[in-house]
Order: C-alpha cells, then structure tokens, then sequence
C-alpha cells in the first residue's frame, strides 16, 4: 500500500501521462466526464459519478473502421489503425469497472473485435472507491463492493481528505506503480480500512439496498417476457435513449458510410434498442412498438445477458439511469414492479 499528498495529483498525473496518454473525471461548464488531462484541465476526483461512464475509452462514442477509395476505377479499402499508445483511466468507480467486465464478454467473445481488444490491451484501468456513494446507488446488489473496488481494475485507489492511498493489483498495475514510485510514501492501510467501514455503514442506509434479484436471470424468460406489466410500465416513455447514452454496459452500435467527397469513411457509432430506427432493415424492424423496445432494453439487462454469461447481470447498479431519466422509468422501478405484483 502507497499514498501520495492530495496537492502532489498534479504531479501524479503529468508523470503518468509522459509515456502514456491519461483520462480522468474533467469538470467542463459544470459538468464532470472522463477526459485526456491537460495541464490546464479541472481535474474533478471527488465527485461521485461521472454525467457518462468511461467506457468510452474502450468503446468510443464513434470510431471510424476504415475508409474506401478509388485509384485507377479500383475500390481501395485502408482499414484504421487500431489503437498502439498505451493510456491509463484513471478513477473508474466500481460499477464503472464491471461495466467494462460486461463489454469484455461482448466484444472480446468469439469473434473477437480486434479495435476493442486493442485498446483493452493497451490500457490500464486505475479504480476508485466511492467515499460517499448516493441515494440513488445500488451496486452492491450487483455483487460490487464499492469500498474495495477490484474486478479487472489494475490499481485501486482511496481518495480521502489529505492524502491518495495507492494499490496495485495487477501487473499492469505494478508496472505503472514502478513509473510513479518516486511520488508515492510506503503507508500501512489503517486509513483505507476506517475509510472502508464509513463507505460500508453509507451503503447499507440507501434506499435501493433491499432490491431484489429473485426471479431474473436466465431462467426467467418466458414469465417475464410475457408478462402484462410491461404493457403499463412503458406508457410514459420518451424513447429518448438517455438510459443508454449513460449506462456503462450499453452495447449496440450502428455502422454507417460517410462521404468525405475525397472516398468513403465506414464508422460505427452508439445506437439504442430504444430507438424506433434500431436495426432497421429493407423488410422493417422486428420490434415495432415502444413497449417492445422497453421490454428488450430490462430483458437484456436482466434475462438475456445473464442467460449467456453464466448468470452475470449487465446493470451494475451505478444509477445513472435513476438520475437521468426524463420519465423515471429506470431499472429499479422495472425490478420493483414484478417484485411488487410476486412475478
């Protein structure tokens, strides 16, 4: 165990990102994302989530694939170079790091996506313990333990008032632990463990921790998928996808051509399940009404991941879905309402 002095981050970071490129929460007009640091960024680390997941340092908003052109009336394709500059994460919260777990067994599956893998590969995943988790938080639900954030995380972190404590977990996480170690004090984990038990005394007070799972998972698919409920839960629906813009196991993408008037880019993109457009082909869509698209976004996340992961749910129970729908449609009102009607 390590610790660095709070005022000594400035420090932390322009080290780390001499050799590799370094994201982390940047406040901007008010709002705190992951970002690339920047000496003269607003490193945000005390607030509890970011407005988006990270996963976007993994599965980008956008990317292109690669682009066609023709020489001499002949279609040339230049595939895009998939991702070689190693870069570190850093500040990943729990949930946000099972999120990334999920779209492991998506994209790194047979058949593997090599621009995922890549950056998979390349990057190095620094996680941070919630110091005071929030009302609407419920990871701990979803097996995570926000007070010893570990996963695939490669380094874990405490932020306390004075001081970063610092553990490697991974050799990942030893190689950057070796790249830092002239800013880091040996320390015992008295700090960590009493900080440990206020997160843990937090977490047992919010008002999600009595939700339960009993009844999902992959042996539930026709109770559920059948049921009315769903007919009444998604009438106030927007079909906004905000549920999937900020979630951090979110997967579906669209791919698209763009015309650069000098060729062809081909690029995906983020799409959403909750979009009347999704999967749109010649012959139509196989979900043609709101409902249908409400009940495949939970079924998903509760039915159909967990079927084929071995029982691994794709929430992590991070809230952002609570925060930010329009409609208050989110996740835990979905699992409510069965728990409430004993389907």
């Amino acid at each position: 165990m390590y610790k660095i002095a709070k005022e000594n981050l400035s420090a932390l970071f322009r080290e780390i990102s001499k050799t590799q490129e370094l994201y982390l929460p940047i406040k901007t007009a008010g709002k705190v994302n992951f970002g690339a640091w920047t000496e003269d960024c607003e490193v945000d680390i005390d607030t509890l989530k970011s407005v988006k997941s990270p996963k976007d340092a993994f599965f980008p908003q956008s990317e292109n694939l690669y682009t066609c052109t023709t020489e001499d009336k002949k279609i040339k394709i230049t595939p895009e170079e998939l991702k070689s500059q190693d870069f570190v994460v850093f500040g990943m919260k729990g949930c946000d790091v099972q999120g990334v777990e999920v779209l492991d067994k998506v994209f790194l599956s047979n058949p593997v996506d090599s621009f995922y893998q890549a950056r998979r590969n390349h990057g190095t995943i620094v996680a941070m313990a919630c110091s005071e988790p929030e009302d609407s938080c419920f990871c701990k639900v979803f097996g995570i333990d926000c007070a010893n954030p570990q996963g695939i995380a490669d380094v874990a972190v405490w932020n306390t008032p004075d001081y970063l404590y610092w553990n490697a977990l991974t050799p990942k996480g030893e190689k950057l632990t070796a790249a830092v170690s002239e800013l880091l004090t040996e320390s015992d984990e008295t700090a960590v463990n009493s900080l440990k038990d206020d997160i843990h005394n937090i977490v047992e007070k919010l008002p999600y921790m009595d939700l339960s799972l009993d009844g999902w998972g992959g042996d539930a698919l026709d109770e559920k998928f059948n049921s009315p409920i769903w007919e009444e839960l998604y009438k106030p629906c927007l079909a906004c996808g905000t549920c999937t813009f900020v979630c951090p196991t979110c997967q579906c993408y669209d791919i698209r051509d763009y015309d650069t008037g000098h060729g062809v880019q081909r690029y995906r993109c983020w799409d959403s399940c909750m979009y009347s457009d999704f999967t749109m082909m010649a012959h139509g869509n196989n979900r043609t009404s709101q409902m249908q698209r409400y009940r495949q976004r939970f079924m998903h996340k509760l039915v159909y991941y967990p079927a084929n992961n071995d029982g691994m749910f794709s929430c992590v129970g991070c809230g952002r879905c609570v925060d930010k729908c329009p409609s208050s449609l989110n996740i835990v009102k979905v699992i409510k309402a069965f728990s409430k009607e004993g389907k």
